[in-house]
C-alpha cells in the first residue's frame, strides 16, 4: 500500500466440473496475470478448485483427496509470489464438511474461513453436503500438509503493509445480519467475498445494489468474484460477475456471460475509508462483538506505484446522466432553506446586491423561486446594483437586464461618492489601489445592503459561495456578511453549471454570458478599453483546482501530498506540477490564515457533504498553525 492505495482483483476462471487439475491451473493462470499487474489481493469465486456445482459428488472421497491435492498445487505455485489469494474448496474437519476460503500466500495458508449461511431453498440444497460455520468448534488440523486452525469466531487478516480484510461466502452476504458486519466493526477495511450466484431475471441487478449498500453500510471496499463458465447448466447458468466496490460505489465491473476467464482489478483507497470511519459517529459507536482473530500475513518487498484509478477533476459536479435531478436538488435546498427564513421572521422583501457576477446572479435566482414558493411578490425582491469604480458596463447591463426579466424591483446606487468621501475621512489616496481601497467599497456596498433592509423590514441575502469561504476570498464584515447566506454551501465550480441549467429553463442568453463572464470583484478600474484588470483565477488561482483541494482536503483529510498525486491524475492535461503545487500551498496557506472569517459566518443551508459551517461540519481555531501543511506542500 502506498498514498492509502492497494490493488485488489477479483478473478473467475473457467471450470470444469470436478476436474481440479483443470480448475487448480486456470486459478493459477490468474494469479499470475494479476501478480504480474501489481495486485496485492485477489479473490475467486465460492469452491472454484472443484466447481461449485458438483451436487452429490462432494459426498466423494476421490474428490475431496483431490481438492486437497489441489490446494498443496497451488501453494507451491505461490510459494515466490507475494499476491494473497483467496480460494474455494471443501474441507473436512472432524467428520464434516464445510464450504472454505483458503487464504495463501507465499506456500502458506494463511488461514480458513468456513460459510456460516447454507442456502438451502429454491435450486439450493447445500445443507444437502455441507455444515455451518455456527456447527464448529475451534479444531486445529492439518490441511494440504499444513497446520491450520479452524473457527466460527471472524478472523481479520492482516496484509504486510497494514491493510485488513475479512472474508464472507456467497450467501453470508444475503443473511439479516452478514458476517461483513462484525468483520468491518473488527476493523477489516475490504471484504472478499467468494460466491456461486446463478442468474435469474433481474436478480443481478439486485445483487449489485445489495452489495453497493452493503458497502455503504460498513463503510469498506467490497470484492466480489461469483462462477462462471464451465460450471453445469443442468439447471441453472452462473452468469460470472465480477465486481468491486468502495464505501457503496462500484469502481469496476466484469463481463457477465463471457466464455473467457478475467480479472477485474480496481485500486481500493484504504486511507479513504478510514477517515471515513473515523468521521462517522454512527459507525464508531456501534455494538461490537469480542474482537476478531487477527491473522497477519507475510511482509512484501515494496513496488513500484502507479495510480490507475481514474480522478475526477470536479468531484462536486455531478454526472451528466444526473445533471438535472442533481441541480433540482440543490436548488430545491437553498430554496426550501431561504423560505423557511424568509416565512420564520414575518419578512415579505429580501435585498440583494446583483453585480451581474455568478454568485449573485444564484442567489438571485434562489430567492426568487422562494418568493414564487411561499406566493410573495417578486417586487418584493430588492435588486440593487451599486456600481463603483471598477464596474463594467458588460456586468452592468447583465445585472439590469436579469433583474428585468425576473420582475424584481430594481434599484441603482452608485458607491462612487460615498467611498470618496470615506477616503477623504480616512486619508486615503485614491490612486493607491491596495487592500483598503478594494475593502472600502466591499463593506461601502454591504452597510447600503443592511440599511435598505432596514428600511424595508427586509432580509439581506448573502452570495457568497463555498470556495470563497474557504479561501478567505471575501471582506471581513463586507460581502462576508449577509443576514442568510443561500450560497454558502456551494462551491463556485457548481455555480457555474447551476445557472446554466436555470438557463435553460428561462431560455435566456443574459444566464449564458454570465456564465462565461471572467470572475471578478471589480474593484480595481477596468482598462481604456473596458476589459477587465482584476480577474480573481490570476490572483487566487483556478477555482477547479481549488474546489479539487477542498474537497480532498475537508471530505477525507488528506495531506497535501495525495492531494498532489490525485491532482496530477485528474488534471494531467491540464496543468503542469509545477502550477499545481503553487496552488496547493496557496490553498493551504489561505485556508489557515482565513479561518477566522469563517468562525463568524452567517446562516446558510448546507448543500453536500462539505461544509464550512461554524456551527456544523468545520470547526477550527482561527489561530491553528498551518506549518505541517506547508512544509508537505514545500516537499512535493
Amino acid at each position: 500500500m502506498k498514498y492509502g492505495f492497494i490493488k485488489v482483483a477479483a478473478g473467475v476462471p473457467a471450470v470444469k466440473v470436478a476436474d481440479v487439475e483443470y480448475n487448480v491451473q486456470q486459478i493459477e493462470s490468474l494469479i499470475a496475470q494479476a501478480e504480474g499487474k501489481g495486485v496485492e489481493l485477489i479473490v475467486f469465486p465460492e469452491l472454484c478448485i472443484t466447481g461449485y456445482s458438483c451436487q452429490d459428488l462432494f459426498r466423494e472421497q476421490l474428490l475431496l483427496d483431490k481438492a486437497e491435492e489441489g490446494l498443496m498445487l497451488l501453494l507451491d505455485f505461490t510459494r515466490k509470489l507475494d499476491i494473497i489469494s483467496v480460494v474455494g474448496l471443501p474441507v473436512v474437519v472432524n467428520g464434516l464438511l464445510y464450504n472454505c476460503a483458503a487464504v495463501i500466500q507465499r506456500g502458506s495458508i494463511l488461514g480458513i474461513v468456513p460459510k456460516t449461511f447454507l442456502p438451502n431453498y429454491g435450486e439450493f440444497y447445500e445443507k444437502r453436503w455441507f455444515a455451518s460455520a455456527q456447527d464448529l468448534s475451534p479444531v486445529d488440523f492439518y490441511l494440504a500438509g499444513s497446520p491450520v486452525s479452524i473457527s466460527p469466531e471472524p478472523s481479520v487478516f492482516v496484509t504486510g503493509d497494514g491493510v485488513k480484510f475479512g472474508i464472507e461466502i456467497c450467501e453470508d452476504v444475503w443473511a439479516p445480519i452478514p458476517p461483513s458486519n462484525n468483520l468491518a466493526l473488527a476493523g477489516a477495511d475490504i471484504i472478499m467475498n467468494l460466491s456461486a450466484s446463478d442468474d435469474l431475471l433481474g436478480k443481478h441487478q439486485y445483487l449489485r445494489s445489495l452489495l453497493a449498500q452493503q458497502s455503504a453500510r460498513t463503510i469498506s471496499a467490497y470484492v466480489y468474484a461469483s462462477c462462471g463458465f464451465g460450471e453445469s447448466t443442468q439447471d441453472v447458468v452462473y452468469g460470472g460477475a465480477a465486481m468491486v466496490f468502495e464505501n457503496g460505489r462500484q469502481l469496476v465491473e466484469g463481463d457477465r456471460f463471457s466464455l473467457q476467464p478475467q480479472i477485474k482489478i480496481a485500486q481500493v483507497d484504504v486511507e479513504r475509508l478510514r477517515s471515513e470511519r473515523r468521521h462517522n459517529t454512527t459507525f464508531i459507536n456501534a455494538q461490537r462483538q469480542a474482537s476478531a482473530r487477527l491473522v497477519v500475513a507475510k511482509a512484501v518487498e515494496p513496488r513500484d506505484f502507479e495510480l490507475i484509478r481514474e480522478i475526477d477533476p470536479h468531484p462536486f459536479i455531478p454526472k451528466e446522466a444526473d445533471m438535472q435531478t442533481t441541480c433540482e436538488e440543490i436548488l430545491n435546498i437553498q430554496v426550501a432553506g431561504l423560505a423557511k427564513r424568509l416565512y420564520h421572521i414575518n419578512a415579505e422583501k429580501a435585498v440583494i446586491g446583483i453585480s451581474g457576477g455568478l454568485d449573485s446572479t444564484l442567489a438571485l435566482l434562489v430567492t426568487v423561486k422562494a418568493f414564487d414558493k411561499l406566493g410573495l411578490d417578486r417586487k418584493g425582491i430588492i435588486g440593487i446594483t451599486m456600481p463603483g469604480f471598477g464596474t463594467t458596463d458588460r456586468t452592468y447591463n447583465n445585472a439590469m437586464t436579469l433583474m428585468q426579466t425576473l420582475g424584481v424591483t430594481i434599484r441603482e446606487i452608485s458607491i462612487a461618492k460615498a467611498v470618496t468621501q470615506h477616503f477623504e475621512d480616512i486619508g486615503h489616496d485614491a490612486k493607491v489601489h491596495d487592500i483598503t481601497y478594494e475593502n472600502s467599497q466591499a463593506r461601502e456596498r454591504t452597510q447600503i445592503l443592511m440599511d435598505i433592509a432596514n428600511q424595508v423590514n427586509g432580509l439581506v441575502v448573502g452570495t457568497g459561495d463555498l470556495s470563497e469561504l474557504a479561501l478567505g476570498w471575501a471582506t471581513y464584515n463586507g460581502d462576508h456578511m449577509s443576514m442568510y447566506g443561500v450560497n454558502a454551501g456551494v462551491p463556485k465550480t457548481l455555480i457555474r453549471y447551476l445557472v446554466t441549467y436555470v438557463a435553460g429553463e428561462m431560455a435566456t442568453e443574459t444566464l449564458l454570458d454570465i456564465v462565461d463572464t471572467p470572475i471578478s470583484p471589480e474593484l480595481i478600474p477596468a482598462d481604456k478599453n473596458g476589459m477587465i484588470k482584476q480577474k480573481t483565477e490570476d490572483l487566487v488561482g483556478p477555482y477547479e483546482l481549488h474546489d479539487f483541494f477542498i474537497y480532498y482536503f475537508m471530505r477525507f483529510g488528506f495531506s497535501p501530498k495525495k492531494i498532489y498525486l490525485l491532482a496530477q491524475k485528474a488534471f494531467s492535461n491540464t496543468y503542469d506540477d509545477a502550477t499545481i503545487k503553487k496552488w496547493l500551498t496557496t490553498f493551504c496557506r489561505r485556508f489557515f490564515t482565513q479561518q477566522f472569517k469563517r468562525s463568524c459566518l452567517p446562516d446558510g443551508p448546507k448543500v453536500g457533504t462539505v461544509s464550512l459551517s461554524p456551527r456544523g461540519d468545520w470547526r477550527m481555531p482561527s489561530d491553528a498553525s498551518y506549518s505541517l501543511w506547508l512544509k508537505e506542500c514545500e516537499n512535493l
